[in-house]
């Protein structure tokens, strides 16, 4: 009974993929709603730096730990803005922090790149298709039919007269 009890403890502590549980997410303690909302949207809003394709508020590694407490400071306690942590961030990390890049002539090609992709693989396939249409033997003149016969080994004259 020892054994199945240790077993459980362990299956329990190591999760649902067999790595160890991260530590809970520590409680955080606002003085009002609108500046939990603009904490929350800000983890939404910022990308952590080490899984590069999830959110402070997803992410698990210590670096998102340590950049959600880094905004929980800067709402809370210094009382910033939305934007002023932002422009903090930025500063301090480069636009990479950001989930969702600004529109402008820098990131055009993040925003519109696979659609113009999409674009030229669709025009690349309708060319490729159209090209591979074969010609009919009624479309050739007598002259290219004898050209083709001779090319393919058989007698034009034969294939007429049966």
């Amino acid at each position: 009974m020892r054994f199945w009890t240790a077993l459980l403890v362990l299956a329990l502590a190591l999760g649902p993929l067999g790595a160890p549980l991260a530590a809970p997410e520590p409680i955080r303690d606002f003085d009002n709603p609108a500046q939990e909302e603009r904490y929350d949207a800000l983890l939404e809003d910022l990308r952590c730096l080490v899984c590069q394709n999830e959110s402070l508020a997803d992410s698990r590694a210590d670096l998102a730990q340590d950049l959600r407490d880094e905004v929980y400071q800067q709402v809370v306690e210094e009382g910033k803005n939305k934007e002023a942590v932002v422009d903090y961030l930025v500063d301090r990390y480069g636009e990479f922090v950001l989930y969702r890049p600004p529109m402008r002539p820098a990131t055009y090609l993040l925003w519109f790149g696979p659609f113009a992709l999409l674009l030229i693989g669709a025009g690349i396939w309708l060319a490729v298709s159209r090209g591979r249409e074969q010609a009919e033997p009624d479309d050739l003149s007598p002259d290219e039919q004898e050209r083709a016969a001779r090319l393919l080994g058989t007698d034009s004259e034969k294939d007429s007269s049966q």
